[in-house]
């Protein structure tokens, strides 16, 4: 649960994308303070993207597959109880179409790996965080949300909507 107290100091905003082909999800094993955990594609958002251009760039420089965002699977807030540090994550479900096998991956990442929900739970790679295997379980309950509130939710569509009346 997340207090008032833990959201004091602004989140970290992420992006993450949950994709799944014949049952597998595809996921980066990176290397984190010498230790290496499990995490879907994901990111920071960086200053002045979108959320969808944030998702779409850290998937294809984690794994170098090309991402096609379809819909939210939610909003997830979490704080490191390591650190302190918070994080607002967006996480997007969509299908990735071209790899390109040359590509440079991110600093970090070992590996890329396409694991069912099973496989991933009996490894012995730890997840980054909670909020890995969160997201995979809220996918598979077939939680979907659409994309047009998120792809048009900036200052210049704001300022053209009409307020209701109460």
């Amino acid at each position: 649960m997340v207090t008032i107290r833990s959201m004091l100091r602004t989140p970290d905003v992420t992006v993450a994308a949950v994709t799944e082909t014949h049952g597998r999800f595809l996921l980066v094993e990176e290397r984190i303070n010498r230790r290496l955990v499990f995490n879907q594609p994901a990111g920071h958002v960086e200053r002045g993207e979108t959320l969808l251009a944030a998702v779409v760039r850290e998937v294809h420089e984690e794994t170098a597959w090309q991402f096609e965002p379809q819909a939210l699977v939610g909003v997830y807030a979490w704080r490191n109880p390591h650190n302190g540090r918070s994080y607002m994550r967006f996480a997007f479900t969509g299908a990735v179409t071209a790899h390109d096998p040359q590509a440079r991956l991110d600093h970090g990442i070992v590996a890329t790996h396409w694991l069912s929900r099973a496989e991933l739970q009996e490894r012995g790679t730890p997840l980054r965080s909670p909020l890995v295997m969160r997201c995979i379980e809220d996918y598979l309950a077939g939680v979907r949300r659409q994309l047009a509130p998120i792809a048009h939710l900036d200052r210049s569509a704001a300022l053209q909507v009409e307020a209701l009346s109460v």
